[in-house]
């Protein structure tokens, strides 16, 4: 199957068929196009994300199963009760939202590089300063260490990626963020794809055409961009 080549002169060129995916690599759409707001939004709101290295062109992926959590199904561990209980972080949500991009940029070891690059922070940060991404930051005596960020679109959030300095700091701010969320009235958080530390937290595996189903529900609801403001 030949993947469709995005028109970067074109950001409201519309995506191909979610059924048009490839099944090697899992979820691979489209090539190419830009990083606009319009592109971007267009995509979150189809169940695409961009995902690509810095010597690689854009490659939106909407893999399946789409990994999502349900707010209130989340499952925090005893260890953790514990943890957020000593109330060590203090978590805040928009705060420090460049940071929180820098953090997640950063190589996870010695060998590894990062999908993290100036253009994805520039566009992410485009949307941040149009209400529409955002960060949960996690403090240690007045220091950054965790934190995630995402896009908000009516009542789902998109979750891109996090980081931790120290121990279960990124734990900590995932956890309060979907307690804060659901009490937003927010209905899914997507994770994107499967993995152990998430699915701990009661993420679970949802087919394609089922997530956009739900996209459809959920993102047609009034956004609570007001909550974000207040905090």
């Amino acid at each position: 199957m030949q993947l469709t080549i995005l028109d970067p002169q074109q950001p409201e060129q519309d995506f191909p068929a979610l059924s048009k995916a490839l099944h090697e690599p899992d979820g691979l759409l489209a090539i190419g196009g830009c990083l606009s707001k319009i592109r971007l939004l267009n995509a979150y709101r189809r169940g695409v994300f961009p995902w690509y290295n810095h010597d690689e062109p854009i490659l939106w992926w909407s893999p399946n199963p789409r990994l999502v959590l349900f707010p209130d199904k989340l499952i925090v561990s005893r260890s953790l009760r514990k943890t957020l209980r000593k109330n060590s972080f203090s978590v805040t949500y928009d705060q420090a939202f460049n940071e929180v991009i820098a953090g997640c940029a950063e190589p996870r070891n010695e060998s590894s590089g990062t999908w993290i690059t100036e253009e994805i922070a520039q566009a992410y940060n485009e949307l941040h300063k149009s209400g529409y991404a955002h960060s949960a930051e996690a403090w240690l005596d007045g220091e950054l260490v965790g934190g995630l960020y995402g896009v908000a679109l009516g009542r789902v959030f998109f979750g891109e990626s996090m980081f931790h300095t120290k121990t279960d700091a990124s734990k900590v701010v995932f956890a309060s963020l979907v307690e804060q969320l659901k009490a937003w009235g927010y209905q899914l958080i997507d994770c994107q794809v499967h993995t152990t530390h998430l699915a701990s937290f009661g993420a679970e595996n949802c087919d394609r055409k089922q997530f956009a189903k739900l996209l459809n529900q959920y993102c047609e609801l009034p956004a609570n961009k007001a909550a974000w403001e207040s905090t």
